[in-house]
């Protein structure tokens, strides 16, 4: 059933294609004057959409046409481990290469209205299939090595603009805004299927796995626990208010059935999200616009108990603390985070977070953080006379609540972690990166990460995770 609709999800596309692509294109813009066209600001953020690609994209009025490919190869050497248990990161070395290729593309029907769709196929493998690090060092990896290999739709949305105005503002064009005017003082709404981390914990310079940094941990706050399935998409419907130096939005999502599944709970009496955020720009260092954002979400699910697996076990009621043995009923897990950004010139920024999530509950949909802070700055190339080269680097601390750390101690699995017993320590993560321009939309990257407490176990690791990135922009 899910393939029938799939196809003709694509037929209707691909009709509605045809209809936008039959329509006279404007004039095809050559590689040099469309980059300048469209980068609104030429500092070390400047949006991946701005930069060179493969082939000088037709312009045309209402239609959205864009494709990536990126191919990710890690390796570890041997770390040491006196121990290891089901989830446990492998201290033999041992490498894995991903790929992730994507179509997007975008329809505006009218001139508030825009039909959003993207086909997206992911292969390959992460190192030990992403068990053993809270902070896992590819975020292109999808956790569930046995899903279909077939294309899927990764998004399907309505992006409705409703000004509040006369006031208006230019906007670039992007996947996920096909919109070149937007009202300066607007709502916008979109529904349908995405992903929480396109619009929520955004940042700059820490958020695009295609330029940046790689690790889970970096491009999202670990302690944002948001909706997703195994995949990173749900469905769900967001409103924005958007005014001059400041936005709110606000979503309410479908959760998972169970941790990190592949299907999605449409009972929305029992299970679902709520996510709001703030995001506030001001000019506050040297003339330039820095950005904070502040995050809470709420998660309605079938989560278990750290604390009731604990005392199951200690009452001999399980053979080890097991956090998926419970009832079926619905608790509450909830976090807070902040998130800010602040160019210094036009080469240099700076970039951090902090989160935190009750820890209480088990970790659902992303990674197993209860706390984190992170610090880094990205660089880029202009200033050796590379303009399209980038750089950064990152600190990552991630933690544990005292009912998590029990738990594992004890023997307990999460869907992540698992080393059968556990000596903590904080997760503390170093990455580096250097993503190169070497021709028209060819971006080759090294990267490199250092883990210590893999896992938040003392007794494993160090561990240090060499990188080969390629992604080609069409």
């Amino acid at each position: 059933m899910g393939r029938l609709v799939t196809q003709w999800v694509l037929l209707v596309w691909g009709c509605l294609m045809a209809c936008a692509l039959a329509a006279p294109p404007a004039h095809a813009q050559d590689p040099v004057s469309s980059q300048q066209n469209s980068t609104g600001n030429d500092d070390a953020s400047a949006s991946p959409h701005a930069l060179p690609i493969m082939f000088p994209h037709q312009e045309w009025d209402r239609l959205w046409l864009s494709g990536q490919v990126n191919i990710i190869s890690q390796w570890h050497p041997a770390f040491p481990s006196p121990y290891q248990g089901p989830h446990s990161l492998s201290p033999q070395a041992q490498d894995a290469s991903s790929r992730v290729l994507t179509l997007l593309t975008g329809l505006r029907l009218t001139g508030t209205t825009a039909l959003l769709c993207d086909v997206q196929e992911t292969g390959g493998h992460g190192i030990g299939e992403a068990l053993g690090l809270a902070g896992f060092t590819n975020l292109d990896v999808v956790r569930n090595p046995s899903l279909s290999k077939a294309p899927y739709i990764a998004r399907l949305m309505i992006h409705q603009i409703i000004p509040l105005g006369h006031a208006k503002t230019s906007a670039e064009q992007t996947p996920f805004s096909v919109f070149r005017e937007l009202p300066e003082r607007r709502l916008e709404v979109r529904f349908g299927k995405f992903s929480m981390a396109d619009f929520f914990d955004v940042n700059s310079y820490g958020s695009d796995s295609n330029f940046q940094f790689m690790n889970w941990s970096v491009d999202n706050a670990g302690t944002y626990d948001y909706a997703a399935d195994t995949r990173g998409y749900t469905f769900a419907a967001m409103l924005e208010y958007h005014d001059r130096w400041w936005t709110v939005r606000f979503a309410e999502a479908l959760m998972p059935k169970v941790a990190n599944g592949i299907n999605l709970d449409a009972d929305l009496a029992r299970a679902r999200a709520e996510n709001i955020e703030f995001e506030f720009h001001k000019q506050a260092i040297r003339h330039q616009q820095g950005v904070l954002r502040l995050l809470t979400f709420v998660n309605h699910a079938n989560m278990g108990d750290y604390q009731q697996a604990i005392d199951n076990f200690l009452a001999g009621l399980t053979p080890k603390p097991e956090i998926t043995d419970h009832p079926l009923e619905t608790t509450i897990k909830y976090g807070f985070s902040a998130n800010f950004e602040q160019p210094l010139n036009d080469w240099l920024g700076l970039f951090g977070r902090w989160g935190w999530n009750e820890g209480e509950h088990e970790s659902y949909a992303y990674t197993e953080v209860d706390q984190t802070d992170q610090i880094g700055a990205a660089v880029k190339g202009s200033l050796w006379r590379r303009k399209w080269d980038r750089a950064g680097m990152v600190f990552v601390s991630n933690g544990i609540s005292r009912d998590h750390q029990e738990y594992l101690g004890l023997g307990g699995e999460g869907f992540l972690l698992g080393d059968g017993r556990l000596n903590y320590g904080r997760e503390n993560i170093v990455e580096t990166y250097y993503t190169l321009h070497a021709w028209r939309g060819i971006y080759p990257a090294f990267g490199l990460q250092h883990i210590n407490n893999p896992g938040y176990n003392r007794d494993r690791g160090p561990v240090l995770v060499p990188t080969l990135r390629l992604h080609l922009e069409f």
